[in-house]
């Protein structure tokens, strides 16, 4: 269910224009937001709602609306950071319930760009930046609304009519905001400038005017929220060109991007390199793969990579035989198997996983190379995509980063573009999460607390026991919606003579084996290591970083272990070497202290609704614990 955590404000019509005449609106939107997210909104926020929701108002009372409701900074489902300037509610002539959905803008000067015609450049915060076209953003809170609210849908759904209203901007036909490349977009999801604001009242009048407000806000806030959209779960539709996930805000321009640089490498043969940077949940993922099947439908020679076994396994598990040929590892782009400029897009995910050298042990020797395997995939394609987080690499052979990108890119004069994805959807959207987790870890000096008010479900346990119990409840509930992983601190043997695994997760009375090791008979039942993710035996053993790394699970279970832990003389987390059973983490005794910070970071950040933690160690589990406010 929707509750009243998920909205910054909430009333009728009526209380909405007194709230803004008695000028008390903003303190009352400002004492929610806080509730909500555990801090203030920031000044240039509250400015905007102080500027824009008098000429919300206006429109309002030019509609005559009586006996409606009105909701402000609705925050969509899964994403705390994102969320709908105005939802109206109400009842039309024929008996339909409507919701009007306006994206809000003070926008006064706009230029359409030359990419898709979803896009403009505008100024935002003080600088220059593209963005998506208003309609394209109400398009996009739209089909997100639509995909995860089950009264949209069925019978007698509601309807949704989805706009913006840019209140400051002047229009000018054929130009900015109105030029003719958007009006596909604004057919659907028109913009309303200033000049058009008796338009959008007559169009709200004929929506809502017959009332019954409450009774259309009650359907919808009570209306089931269907469970997050995993990755894994969806991805033969995406490959199949079906609309599952919504891409919205930064997004949108990623996408938009790749696309004009495919495109002008047709035209121009010039290479392109687009890095495409976010954290944990930023949809980097879900980008490549909604560019890899549109460049499949549009017969282009597309493939898209990644170093992750696990990941690409699964990926090939979910989409069949044909679409299976699409994923390679990163093997398959040597310069003995692929001409230059072979590829017109390579699409390369995690990218922060690729490693120094494409030469190992089996190597061919007609493939071997001393040529780094980011040239290779930048080498072989028009267009190379790389996207990743810097933050996530967790071995030394890891040399994947947005630097070396860029040097290897200027080597062949490719074009270098860069767009980073800020809004996140894992971790229930909660970024107070993700920088609270950073700021505990210690990747910066900057102090933050986590409020337990916050909406995704951050838990210590003082068991494994019970942590694992909980986790096993919600695996129980959903089939493959939760698993438990914990840092490499115990050793990892070789099944049994009878092909079970061997219990080296010991702590205390609490026992469980890691995943299966490769090159060995198994007893039946029990998944392969790069299986663990996505088949039902994964419940019955613990997870590690390299297991886990590119998924995500509805509620995670992580036992933090005695390799990084806090000092109280030094009054921080620090690496301790000794206590890890990694090998490979050994053999660069100077950056342990990093790969190690970076694994807690990515197993903390696996869970889209909740994340549940037992500390070995107990004084750091105090020190995390002091980092939470009651």
């Amino acid at each position: 269910m929707i509750d009243s955590r998920m909205l910054v404000y909430q009333s009728t019509t009526d209380s909405f224009i007194k709230d803004v005449r008695e000028n008390c609106l903003t303190d009352i939107m400002s004492d929610n937001y806080f509730s909500i997210c555990g801090y203030r909104p920031g000044s240039a926020e509250v400015a905007s709602w102080q500027n824009s929701m008098p000429r919300v108002s206006d429109v309002i009372e030019l509609s005559e609306l009586k006996d409606n409701m009105i909701v402000l900074e609705y925050v969509l489902p899964y994403s705390q950071e994102s969320r709908i300037d105005v939802l109206l509610f109400g009842n039309d002539g024929e008996e339909k319930d409507n919701i009007v959905l306006i994206e809000v803008k003070q926008w006064t000067d706009v230029k359409a760009t030359e990419d898709d015609g979803n896009v403009v450049e505008t100024y935002i915060g003080q600088r220059k930046r593209v963005i998506p076209h208003p309609s394209q953003q109400a398009k996009g809170y739209a089909e997100y609304l639509r995909s995860f609210i089950d009264d949209f849908n069925g019978e007698s759904p509601l309807q949704l009519f989805s706009c913006a209203y840019c209140h400051n901007y002047t229009k000018k036909n054929g130009e900015g905001l109105f030029s003719e490349k958007y009006d596909d977009l604004m057919k659907e999801y028109p913009v309303y400038s200033k000049s058009d604001v008796l338009e959008l009242a007559i169009k709200i009048k004929s929506l809502l005017s017959k009332g019954h407000g409450f009774e259309v806000f009650n359907r919808f806030m009570q209306s089931p929220v269907e469970p997050s959209k995993k990755l894994l779960d969806n991805v033969a539709k995406i490959i199949s060109n079906e609309p599952v996930f919504a891409l919205i805000n930064e997004q949108i321009v990623a996408k938009n991007l790749i696309w004009s640089k495919i495109r002008k490498a047709q035209k121009t043969k010039e290479k392109s390199v687009v890095i495409v940077s976010g954290g944990p949940g930023t949809g980097k993922s879900v980008i490549a793969l909604n560019i890899l099947a549109e460049a499949a439908l549009r017969k282009k020679k597309v493939f898209y990579g990644c170093k992750s076994k696990p990941f690409i396994e699964g990926l090939k598990h979910i989409v069949g035989e044909e679409g299976e040929k699409l994923f390679s590892n990163l093997y398959r782009f040597l310069p003995s198997k692929v001409k230059k400029d072979e590829l017109d897009v390579v699409l390369i995910d995690e990218a922060h996983r690729i490693e120094k050298s494409s030469n190992y042990q089996y190597t061919r020797n007609i493939d071997r190379t001393d040529m780094p395997p980011i040239e290779q995939l930048i080498r072989c394609a028009k267009t190379a995509v790389f996207f990743i987080d810097d933050k996530q690499n967790v071995r030394f052979q890891e040399t994947g980063h947005t630097r070396l990108i860029k040097e290897h890119a200027k080597k062949y004069n490719c074009s270098i573009d860069e767009v980073e994805l800020l809004t996140q959807f894992r971790c229930m959207g909660s970024n107070n999460y993700l920088e609270w987790l950073e700021s505990v870890l210690g990747y910066n000096d900057e102090p933050k607390t986590l409020s337990k008010s916050a909406i995704f479900d951050f838990r210590i346990f003082d068991s494994p026991t019970e942590l694992y119990g909980e986790i096993r409840k919600k695996e129980a509930k959903k089939a493959n919606s939760a698993r438990l992983v914990a840092g490499y601190c115990w050793p990892w043997s070789n099944p049994k003579v009878d092909g079970a695994l061997v219990n080296d997760v010991v702590i205390g009375a609490f026992t469980m084996p890691w995943e299966a090791r490769d090159g060995f008979s198994l007893k039946k039942g029990i998944p392969k290591w790069y299986q663990w993710a996505y088949k039902p035996g994964g419940i019955d053993q613990v997870g590690c970083i390299y297991t886990v790394q590119g998924f995500e699970f509805e509620y995670i279970g992580v036992i933090f272990g005695k390799d990084f832990k806090y000092n109280p003389t030094t009054k921080r987390m620090e690496g301790d070497m000794l206590e890890t059973a990694d090998i490979t983490l050994k053999k660069k005794p100077d950056q342990f202290e990093n790969y190690v910070r970076n694994i807690y970071r990515v197993l903390l950040t696996r869970g889209l609704k909740g994340c549940y933690v037992y500390f070995v160690d107990k004084e750091t589990e105090e020190f995390f614990r002091s980092k939470i406010k009651s």
